[in-house]
């Protein structure tokens, strides 16, 4: 653990909720950094090293630019020393209380306004399905992991017209015509792709396919044993739909049992109900074969308990923050027993069509059951803050030299 000595619960829960008095009119606002009561750390120091050095191969080769930290610009280079002195910090040897002043001396705090303009931000969790699979179609593997189609385009509206500041349109030509591309119900029921040579690896369990598409990253076992990993390539445009809301709308799982573990089961029950279910949600991925997955969306490899997915429009991409929320404790079955307070410092490396808005994260978790299970069950409020390494202020003397 990197800042923290002892048990995360002897902090209490007042140290990792401080409540958010002020009103915060922009997406990220700057704080006294002293008002985030505790910078308690509860996964190890490889993890973080190695979401540090991630981010840092994303300003490598990120154009330059700037980023919107309150009344701040901050550029790339920037966040890239923000980085370094950070990690810096952490690795040396010094005691937690010397290493967590230095990093209140050295970083502004800015926090996150939230959906409510308070701080108050929804987290969620993601992780990597294990799917079976075979480079052939089977009886058992029928059903078709897709590559990019030639025939979807990709509009950049900006370069259409400047008043777009940013947004993409994705269809395909119809009689000279943009129009939307096909939706789920189109690929998986009518078999528009069939025959195009698009399968790059056929799967034997389709609630373990749409899983794929709803988390946008994972790995498929062939059956020689080799493990391959595929992540996300191309959308076909469509919006994401949660099928909880279809399961609720039409009385198929009341609200109270509305919990990930319920809707799996419910359709591992009606299985003839599945095709209905899913396409509700005519979102479709299509896929990519990676050789350090799972790639998030700046194409780098996201680090389990690390890397956050936001919404770029509202949050800079690759930067540290430092978050705090309530997890879960499951029993073996995967059902919740307790939700303990958490804090860790974090890194912001991923997108998703689900998380939109100043008030959204979704937290990768890993892969594997475990990480199956707190992805499902994880849906708690907290705060967020992104840390940014202090101005170097001028030489009261003048001379052009600068006080670090």
């Amino acid at each position: 653990m990197i800042l923290l000595a002892v048990s995360l619960l002897l902090t209490g829960c007042a140290a990792l909720f401080e409540k958010p008095v002020q009103r915060f009119s922009a997406p990220l606002t700057l704080i006294d950094g002293d008002d985030v009561l505790s910078l308690l750390d509860d996964l190890d120091l490889p993890s973080l090293e190695a979401a540090i050095d991630r981010s840092l191969q994303y300003y490598e080769r990120v154009p330059a630019g700037t980023y919107r930290f309150g009344n701040r610009q901050v550029s790339a280079g920037e966040l890239k020393e923000s980085l370094i002195l950070f990690r810096e910090i952490i690795q040396r040897p010094d005691a937690v209380e010397i290493k967590t002043k230095k990093i209140r001396e050295s970083f502004e705090f800015y926090q996150a306004a939230g959906m409510d303009e308070r701080g108050t931000m929804l987290f969620t969790g993601y992780y990597v399905p294990l799917l079976n699979g075979s480079p052939v179609m089977t009886e058992r593997y029928r059903y078709p992991v897709y590559e990019t189609p030639d025939d979807l385009i990709v509009v950049n509206l900006n370069e259409v017209n400047k008043k777009f500041k940013s947004g993409q349109r994705i269809g395909r030509l119809e009689e000279g015509d943009l129009v939307p591309y096909y939706s789920r119900r189109d690929i998986d029921e009518k078999g528009v792709l069939r025959g195009r040579h698009l399968e790059m690896v056929w799967v034997d369990d389709p609630f373990e396919l749409f899983q794929l598409h709803v988390q946008g990253s994972g790995k498929i076992r062939l059956p020689d044993g080799q493990i391959i990993s595929v992540s996300f390539a191309q959308s076909n445009g469509r919006p994401f739909k949660s099928i909880s809301r279809f399961l609720l709308d039409h009385g198929r799982i009341a609200g109270r049992d509305m919990a990930y573990q319920n809707i799996k089961n419910y359709l591992r029950e009606h299985p003839e109900e599945c095709a209905e279910i899913f396409n509700f949600n005519e979102r479709y991925i299509f896929f990519q074969r990676v050789e350090n997955g799972p790639m998030g969306a700046l194409q780098i490899s996201v680090t389990s308990g690390r890397s956050i997915a936001t919404d770029p429009d509202f949050f800079p991409k690759g930067a540290l923050a430092f978050m705090k929320a309530q997890k879960p404790q499951l029993d073996p079955g995967g059902k919740v027993q307790a939700w303990v307070p958490f804090s860790r410092f974090v890194l912001n490396q991923d997108a998703g069509a689900a998380i939109k808005g100043p008030g959204r994260i979704d937290l990768f978790c890993g892969d594997g059951p475990e990480a199956e299970q707190l992805a499902g069950s994880l849906k708690e409020k907290g705060i967020l803050y992104f840390l940014v390494k202090k101005k170097v202020k001028s030489s009261p003397i003048g001379n052009g030299l600068t006080n670090r």
